[in-house]
Formats: structure tokens, sequence, C-alpha cells
């Protein structure tokens, strides 16, 4: 758990600094994106881990210490690490709304994101690749990558659908306006 938690929150940390305003692109400033992209997905993987949380409440003798103590360290983890995972790509998309990006190209933006995600926690989950494999492992992960079969691509898109909802329920309970939106 201590583990994921540190990898979930990386990306936001990565994003505090690559993203700042005033931030101008140089050779380290790409290498450091890279990075973030690659590792943007632990973020959200953290939510996959309810598979622990389900296996614990079935072992589990002690009905006090489930409610008191079990559920509530879960619920935490999985908030510290979404919640990780929306202020990055929010991060993201107020950097590159003060590099002048319009709004359907924000909008692009963080809909990618959010589909690098989906991949990116599907490939972890499913094939136990974890975001340092395409430098360790490229064979790998391009042997995984080949064409989809019809359940993978339906639990990548319910994924990217659960991301896209989660962070704009997110977001809007965190009181960050969504800047890109048609309406305003």
């Amino acid at each position: 758990m201590a583990w994921n938690l540190w990898l979930a929150v990386l990306p936001l940390g990565l994003a505090w600094g690559l993203f700042a305003i005033g931030r101008r692109p140089g050779p380290a400033w790409w290498i450091g994106v890279a990075a973030f992209v690659a590792l943007l997905p632990n973020a959200p993987y953290v939510l996959t881990d309810v598979i622990h949380l389900l296996r614990a409440l079935r072992s589990s003798d002690d009905d006090l210490h489930t409610v008191l103590i079990a559920i509530p360290v879960w619920l935490m983890f999985f908030s510290i690490g979404f919640g990780a995972y929306v202020l990055a790509v929010a991060r993201v998309e107020r950097w590159l709304r003060w590099r002048g990006w319009s709004r359907p190209w924000l909008l692009g933006a963080e809909l990618t994101l959010h589909a690098l995600c989906a991949v990116g926690v599907f490939l972890g989950r499913f094939f136990r690749l974890n975001s340092w494999d395409v430098l360790t492992r490229p064979d790998d992960v391009v042997g995984v990558v080949g064409i989809p079969e019809t359940r993978s691509v339906a639990l990548v898109l319910v994924t990217f659908i659960a991301f896209v909802a989660g962070s704009v329920f997110v977001r809007y309970a965190l009181g960050i306006r969504i800047r890109y939106a048609i309406t305003q």
C-alpha cells in the first residue's frame, strides 16, 4: 500500500515542477514530461487495489476493526491516489492554458491523458507491467500492445469513462474550475 501510494503521488510532484507557470520547455523538460506520462497511470491505478480490500474484508473476523480502521484507511488510500491524479491533470491543463491553448485543445489534451492512463492501468492490472517497463522491458510492452481483444478494448473504455467522470466529480468537489467547458 505504501509503495503504491508513493507511486500515486510521484506524478503530482512531477506535474508541480514541470508545469509551473512561467516554465519553458527545454530538452530536460521533455524527458520529465515523458516520465510524467509514463508514471501518471500509477495515480488512478490505486483504485484497482480494491481487489485487495475485498479480500481483506472477506477474511476479517473483526467487524469493528473493519468498519473503524480498514475501510477508512482504504478510502483514504483511494482518495489520495485519485486526488493526486486529478490535481496532476489539472496542473497540466492550467499550464497549457497559460501557454495559450484553446478550449478544444485543452479538452483534447485532458482526454488524451485519461485515455493513456486507462491503457496504462489496464496494462498494469492485467499484464503486470510497470511504468518503468517502457525502458527496462520495451519488447514486453510492445508485445502486449498488439491487436487488442474486444474485451480488452471494453475494459479500457470503461476505465477511461470512469477516469473522466471521476475527474469531473473530484474537480467539482474541490472547486477546481474546468475552464475548457463549452458553456463558458
